[in-house]
């Protein structure tokens, strides 16, 4: 019996929640709100088209297929989305409900995508009438149970890709003919006030009618609504009335139910006229005072957002990267931003500029006052600025936090005023110290927490684990910019932040023996337009109130609020119990404390590490909350007929979206940025990912050692990557002669670079010049055509500027060894510039593969099953396997389980191996 498998897939991310549903090859996507954040945005997309995904864009390019390739057999039935938000903790759930119509089981795709900061507390399916529930589990549990259901041949959901806001999920799961699905996905997250304002998004997209189309938000504020706006840009005048809002002065209804003709673009249309964004923006009424505070069943949250104050003059300096690693786009960017934000500054700011690459520049001696005359200089001064040379993050930084201190010694800047250091890089420290716990400890130590540093990495080459340790070890944040056209906007959008402080040194107070288990309640600045919210555990749940005091650093004084506590009766202030969800108030302080345990991890020192990960697993656990810490499994039973399905949703940090290189997270898919991690490494194996597909497929090639192969070559940009085998010292008589890759060759026909890379040397060939890199020593070296990043023993790592970037690995092997020898791997990161002319036998791959998979049945081998794969209009007999990807682990490697195509990848490459065999290591064609 031919078997077809089913594939879930679960994201999230800031924007979208996004339900697809794929039969036979043909994918019908459903992309629906379901996140709620400080800007919630969502996303109702149904296409007939498979998704091409932009990690850092909040939207999804679908291109429309013919009429044949339209499903009939699966009806969408209904989707439904409902959000209530109670004192600022938003409660989510997305129900979508499906039915198989056909006669045989359908592939059927599910994506969710949510808010990077939102964790999932809830998910489940009904499937023909039955429930399956996830389970959170500590994430090394979760990992054990997904590489069993692999093993066993079976589906199991995989992290995917992220972006600017987002992450996504994808999983897996079989549905059998005339069967209905219901899909259950609940998130929570506490709403960020920014600008002075919560912002809620839902971007609607259908492409298509619904039956049942719903959106519906309840929103409870104790401290009464203000304001509250609801449009959107796709509202015309006949959908206008569908807008129903109802505020009073606690209470907010909003709700978007259009029917299916009210959907139509006309009366005998199948078209819809519901394409654009729907916002809701609201903030809260703010008294003079200590603020809001609400006791709910032995647990308390503090709102903090005074009125009415003067702003704190802030003395900022802006320490740029101007290392050649910022030419072009990114430089320009940064001018723009800048010219932008010193129009920003308050006259009573004053305001520095440092830049750095391998000298460090002050653009004056001392900080200047924000006057008209000296933000003309700077304009003028930021123009001309350039990129050149190398990057001393250190110096730079150092240099920055020594006008501060010298200008506060000689008192040339205000008493009263708070101090901030921005640094903007875009690359990894490789001039001055490089040791980054070193630079860590050297600006921790000069900073000496008088001032606060705040770290914008600019792009994928940033470390970003080491920005985002450094900015919370001096009491700020960083924030990843990318590299897109709108990155002035993100730049001049952060700065605005943070651009207004209106108290310094804000310490909340609550007396010892009424009240623990506090969150962070010492805060280094507050911003105009932000809240500070603290919540904590009663010691004794009858208390009925207690004293709070507030106490901070104003422009002229110190502030100090005081103020009593007060249980609220929720029975007699709020009797309607549905704009609420059960004990909200403790489970936000969950939320708040884990969210700020794992921040602590990060920048606490090693031997405070283990039991903050602990106290935060443990409470993640407890009110199954999908951390990074945790993961949620959905197991659905064996049946005769398939095998059971395991479903993992998993979430990242940011520093592992960008490092990490398990299959529970592949780069980002996207025609814009990374593509998936192709690679060649062994004897030699060459791993395919295919994100499409959320799996991996491997082949060997078999070959004379000294055969050089063409592995990658685009005649437009000009781009080539040889590279020949090397065997063992000696083979055993009757043994399989064992290859590898020894020696690789690059060219880029434009930029006049070579670039030869063997076990013992790296070389380089440009303009008439040599210059040689040893594997011995870390390394770097920028030009204006390419960045080469050398680390010591590992790897060497290649950016061709606008064009392609890639790894190379080195494995050492005792040089006494009797068989073996040292040899290299090859791993392309970044292809998306290369044209669609890639070929090669990696190349032909970078731009997307389409497979499918069947009739899985047991193998020659345990744990090893075999099924037939149809690709490329061929049908192969594949096995299930592994291979090894050696980035992150040279030693030991990281197991990939992939479809193992025979005979040298025949039916699966491009013609056969031989065709790829080229005459020299240069050799262009």
């Amino acid at each position: 019996m031919i078997r077809k498998y089913i594939k879930f897939q679960f994201c999230w991310s800031r924007s979208v929640l996004l339900s697809s549903f794929t039969m036979l090859g043909v994918r019908t996507v459903l992309l629906l709100c379901a996140s709620i954040s400080t800007v919630i945005q969502g996303a109702l997309i149904i296409s007939q088209d498979a998704m091409s995904q932009d990690p850092r864009s909040e939207t999804r390019l679908l291109e429309k297929r013919s009429p044949d390739d339209q499903m009939e057999n699966v009806e969408v039935r209904s989707v439904k989305v409902n959000c209530k938000v109670a004192s600022r903790f938003a409660h989510t759930v997305m129900t979508s409900t499906a039915i198989n119509r056909a006669n045989s089981s359908k592939e059927i795709s599910f994506t969710v995508e949510l808010p990077k900061t939102a964790f999932i507390s809830n998910f489940s399916m009904k499937i023909d009438g039955k429930l399956y529930i996830g389970e959170v589990k500590e994430k090394g549990k979760a990992k054990k149970e997904y590489q069993a259901a692999v093993s066993r041949g079976q589906t199991a959901g995989l992290v995917r890709a992220s972006g600017r806001k987002m992450e996504k999920f994808s999983m897996s799961v079989n549905i059998a003919a005339q069967s209905g699905v219901t899909f259950i996905l609940t998130h929570e997250e506490l709403l960020t006030r920014k600008h002075g304002k919560y912002e809620l998004m839902t971007r609607v997209k259908p492409k298509q009618l619904i039956q049942t189309f719903e959106i519906v938000v309840d929103i409870y504020e104790p401290q009464g609504i203000a304001f509250l706006d609801a449009h959107g840009t796709f509202i015309s005048n006949e959908l206008l009335p569908l807008v129903e809002t109802t505020v009073t002065d606690t209470k907010a209804h909003i709700s978007f139910s259009p029917t299916l003709d009210q959907q139509r673009t006309c009366p005998d249309c199948d078209g819809t006229l519901i394409d654009g964004d729907f916002f809701i923006k609201y903030d809260v009424n703010r008294e003079k005072g200590i603020g809001s505070i609400q006791i709910v069943n032995g647990y308390f949250v503090h709102f903090f957002a005074p009125t009415d104050l003067t702003n704190v003059p802030k003395n900022v300096l802006f320490v740029i990267d101007v290392s050649g690693s910022m030419y072009g786009a990114k430089i320009q960017q940064t001018r723009e931003a800048l010219l932008t934000i010193l129009d920003d500054l308050h006259p009573d700011d004053y305001f520095g500029i440092v830049l750095f690459d391998d000298n460090i520049v002050r653009m004056k001696p001392s900080l200047s006052k924000a006057t008209e005359q000296n933000v003309k200089e700077a304009k003028d001064y930021v123009k001309k600025i350039i990129e050149v040379g190398m990057t001393d993050i250190n110096g730079g930084v150092l240099e920055a936090v020594k006008m501060i201190q010298q200008d506060t010694a000689e008192k040339k800047l205000p008493e009263r005023s708070v101090s901030m250091v921005i640094l903007l890089t875009d690359g990894q420290p490789n001039s001055g110290e490089s040791r980054l716990d070193k630079i860590q400890e050297n600006v921790q130590k000069a900073m000496g927490g008088n001032m606060t540093l705040f770290c914008l990495g600019f792009g994928y080459d940033v470390d970003y684990n080491f920005l985002d340790v450094m900015a919370k070890q001096n009491n700020g944040l960083a924030r990843r910019i990318y590299t897109d056209s709108d990155a002035a906007l993100q730049l001049h959008g952060f700065y605005s932040e943070v651009a207004s402080p209106l108290l310094a040194e804000v310490n909340m107070h609550y007396p010892e023996t009424a009240v623990n288990s506090l969150t962070n309640h010492h805060f280094k600045q507050l911003f105009n337009g932000s809240e500070i919210v603290v919540a904590g555990r009663l010691s004794d749940n009858d208390l009925d109130n207690f004293l709070v005091e507030v106490s901070a650093q104003g422009m002229e004084e110190d502030v100090s609020f005081k103020g009593q506590a007060h249980t609220l009766d929720w029975n007699v202030v709020f009797p309607d119990a549905g704009y609420i969800f059960g004990d909200f108030t403790e489970r936000l302080w969950a939320y708040l404390t884990i969210q700020q345990l794992l921040s602590k991890k990060d920048s606490s020192p090693e031997h405070e590490k283990a039991n903050i990960t602990a106290r935060a697993l443990e409470l993640s656990l407890q009110y199954s909350f999908v951390t990074p810490l945790t993961s949620m499994v959905a197991t659905k039973p064996q049946s005769d007929e398939a095998p059971g399905d395991t479903l993992i949703a998993d979430k990242l940090t940011e520093g592992e979206r960008q490092h990490s290189s398990s299959r529970y997270y592949a780069p980002p898919v996207t025609s814009y940025h990374y593509h998936s991690v192709t690679s060649v490494d062994g004897d030699p194996h060459f791993i395919i990912d295919v994100p499409e597909h959320n799996d991996s497929l491997c082949f060997n090639i078999d070959e004379a050692p000294g055969t050089i192969f063409n592995l990658v070559r685009d005649p437009l940009s000009g781009v080539v990557v040889n590279g020949q085998t090397i065997g063992d010292k000696k083979v055993d008589p009757g043994s399989k002669i064992n290859t590898y890759f020894g020696r690789f060759g690059v060219i880029h026909q434009k930029l006049g670079l070579q670039l030869e890379v063997t076990t013992q040397s790296i070389t380089v060939f440009q303009g008439g010049a040599q210059t040689s890199l040893s594997w011995s020593n870390t390394a770097s070296l920028k030009w204006p055509s390419a960045d080469l990043q050398v680390t010591k023993d590992r790897s060497l790592t290649v950016a061709l500027r606008d064009s392609v970037k890639f790894i190379i690995i080195l494995h050492r092997v005792w040089n006494k060894h009797p068989y073996h020898r040292d040899y290299l791997g090859f791993y392309t990161l970044d292809s998306h510039l290369l044209s669609p002319s890639v070929h090669g036998l990696l190349g032909q791959f970078y731009h997307g593969l389409n497979f499918e998979v069947s009739e899985l049945h047991k193998g020659d081998v345990p744990n090893k099953p075999d099924a037939t794969m149809t690709v490329k209009g061929s049908e192969l007999s594949v096995t299930r396997g592994w291979q090894r990807d050696f980035r992150w682990d040279v030693k030991k490697g990281e197991n990939v389980p992939c479809w193992f195509i025979h005979n040298n990848g025949t039916g699966l490459i491009d013609g056969i191996a031989s065709d790829y065999i080229v005459s020299g290591i240069f050799k262009t064609s």
